[in-house]
């Protein structure tokens, strides 16, 4: 039997990154608290994403004759929310003021989490924690969200105290997500929130899940809509602690 080794403490960066990570959390907490305007915080994006790809800040007129430069055009354009369009966007359902104040945000997620930071482990967690606080209906305290998961709204999301969110898990919040408190999402798992009619892909119907308090979904499990997983509950497979 082979056992695996339990951390005597949790990982840190150096204090001077700590420091620097701290500040810039808390300048874009600020910043986004103090901004809900779709224009202002697509320029906030806009400037983080510029530094945090192409090195530099946001500034100068791109050279748009040459075709030599039209590769760097795209990189540089699509770095503005602004620019770019989502998949929910396309969706009658939405709520189109709701959306338009989080898009920013959410292009703003993904584009981190693609970033070269984004797999930095100790800022990813908290950057999310951050930014799901001005995406999300409700964001508990004490949440993890590791690195590539998928949103579609957001909005329709609630969150509770102490909920574990493990990496590419996919969160469909079309017809709204709850999420209760010290539920644990594995990595992979799909949750939805809408069906199809059969007969006509296009027609929706918008169905509320519930995750319980304490849940657990396993890796690779799907929630279909509408589905109360009861507090406690585990739904999938989990690996055996015996060889």
């Amino acid at each position: 039997m082979r056992m695996a080794s339990t951390p005597s403490s949790v990982p840190h960066p150096a204090p001077e990154a700590e420091e620097v990570y701290r500040r810039w959390l808390q300048f874009l907490d600020d910043e986004f608290t103090r901004h809900q305007a779709p224009e202002r915080r697509a320029e906030i994006v806009r400037d983080q994403l510029y530094q945090l790809y192409l090195g530099r800040p946001h500034g100068g007129k791109l050279n748009l004759t040459l075709t030599s430069e039209l590769p760097g055009n795209v990189v540089s354009l699509s770095l503005d929310p602004e620019n770019v369009t989502l998949e929910a966007e396309h969706f009658a359902d939405a709520d189109r003021q709701k959306f338009n104040e989080r898009k920013p945000l959410l292009w703003f997620w993904l584009m981190f989490d693609r970033s070269p930071v984004g797999t930095n482990h100790w800022l990813g967690i908290r950057f999310r924690s951050m930014l799901g606080r001005h995406i999300f209906a409700r964001m508990g305290a004490g949440v993890k969200i590791y690195h590539g998961v998928d949103l579609t709204y957001g909005y329709n999301l609630t969150i509770g105290d102490g909920v574990t969110i493990r990496q590419r898990a996919l969160l469909n919040d079309r017809g709204g997500i709850d999420i209760g408190k010290g539920a644990v999402i594995g990595s992979f798992a799909r949750i939805y929130s809408h069906t199809h009619n059969p007969e006509n892909y296009d027609q929706v119907t918008l169905v509320p899940t519930v995750i319980g308090a304490n849940a657990r979904i396993g890796s690779h499990a799907i929630v279909l809509a509408g589905q109360h997983v009861a507090p406690g509950q585990a739904v999938g497979s989990f690996p055996s602690d015996r060889i």
